[in-house]
């Protein structure tokens, strides 16, 4: 029988008994997105005009005082009205519905440099800013290099394919967006504790096995002394919470390494029903990020997607995404297993991508 461990969620020795799964999940992020849909604005934040001048009295304190990005924080970029605003958006990602979306933001006549120092110090409300990938960049680019999902040293945020649900290698991760594609290219999200639910009631059977740990794809971003992937669970439960880390592609890629356990057909079949279930339109929640808008989606709640795109043809109206992963401090605990992707579980100094080089 299975039971729990600590570390990495259910370990399966011989039969999987469905009394030993976590409850039924219930809570604000517990949520379907065919009812958040019709109320945008229960999960939409709209910046004043108030907001906004202190916003680029900020940005020109900062840039006249020679702050560099990196050492950006909420006390040297002080926003007096809309800092408390953003701290109750932070509780909001921790303990409610999981994301928030933040409009209003006038972005036509700031430089790409500047739009991303505004970026960061809003950001730096919400948390401490972490590595992207094997560059070490604190602020990431999301658009299409050209590259190919299929190359398994692409990540696939650099092609224009659908990424698919997925969870990012951080507690909250931040977006906003400078332009948009030609068509295309909507954001989506959904509730990882409702995926659930509706797994318990169709197949609790098949449950168990995504409480295993399983091995996904590191894209060639290998810290040092590190496999070329990782093994955490799908979902796992600690201390009280319902855990989630999934990119479908990547455990799909990192079967092709030898040393790496084969799923199973019972695997596969856990997966698949993870994925359409994600994909219920009853489920999820689709909005368009229009130039200026500002996302941010804590990931062990929920996952996200992001539709493929036709872009424009001229490099200057290209679609392009700024992007922050953010460890924020007042999280939830997670279990030990987390190390492998975040390198540590110490709340609010935890996750990102550290390569040597």
């Amino acid at each position: 029988m299975g039971t729990f461990t600590g570390n990495c969620g259910l370990n399966c020795m011989a039969e999987l008994n469905k009394s030993i799964l976590p409850p039924r999940q219930v809570g604000f992020a517990t949520w379907r997105g065919s009812d958040l849909q019709k109320h945008p604005n229960i999960w939409t934040t709209i910046l004043s005009p108030v907001h906004v001048s202190e916003l680029q009295k900020a940005l020109v304190k900062v840039v006249s005082e020679g702050v560099k990005m990196e050492d950006i924080n909420n006390e040297n970029f002080p926003l007096p009205s809309l800092g408390p605003v953003l701290m109750d958006l932070q509780h909001e990602l921790l303990n409610g519905r999981g994301f928030a979306l933040i409009r209003g933001l006038k972005i036509g006549n700031l430089t790409e440099r500047e739009i991303g120092i505004l970026f960061f110090g809003l950001g730096s409300y919400f948390g401490n800013a972490r590595s992207q990938n094997a560059a070490g960049q604190i602020l990431g680019h999301v658009q299409d290099l050209g590259g190919n999902g299929l190359d398994n040293n692409v990540r696939i945020y650099q092609t224009s394919e659908r990424q698919t649900f997925h969870t990012d290698s951080c507690d909250v991760v931040g977006l906003l967006c400078l332009r948009r594609a030609r068509s295309g290219g909507e954001s989506m999200l959904v509730s990882a504790s409702s995926i659930y639910n509706a797994f318990l009631k169709r197949r609790s059977d098949l449950l168990p096995y995504l409480f295993e740990p399983v091995a996904t794809d590191r894209r060639g971003e290998i810290p040092d002394g590190m496999k070329p992937y990782f093994e955490i669970p799908v979902f796992t439960w600690y201390r009280g919470y319902l855990n989630i880390m999934y990119q479908r592609q990547y455990i799909d890629s990192a079967q092709r390494f030898a040393d790496v356990r084969q799923m199973t057909p019972s695997h596969v079949k856990a997966l698949d029903l993870f994925d359409e279930l994600a994909n219920d339109p009853d489920l999820n929640l689709s909005m368009m990020l229009e130039p200026g808008d500002i996302q941010f989606v804590h990931n062990h709640t929920l996952l996200h997607d992001r539709t493929g795109f036709e872009d424009w043809p001229e490099p200057e109206r290209k679609r392009h995404l700024l992007r922050l992963w953010l460890s924020v401090p007042g999280d939830r605990p997670l279990p030990d297993c987390f190390t492998e992707r975040f390198g540590t579980t110490t709340i609010g100094n935890r996750g990102g991508i550290v390569v040597p080089g």
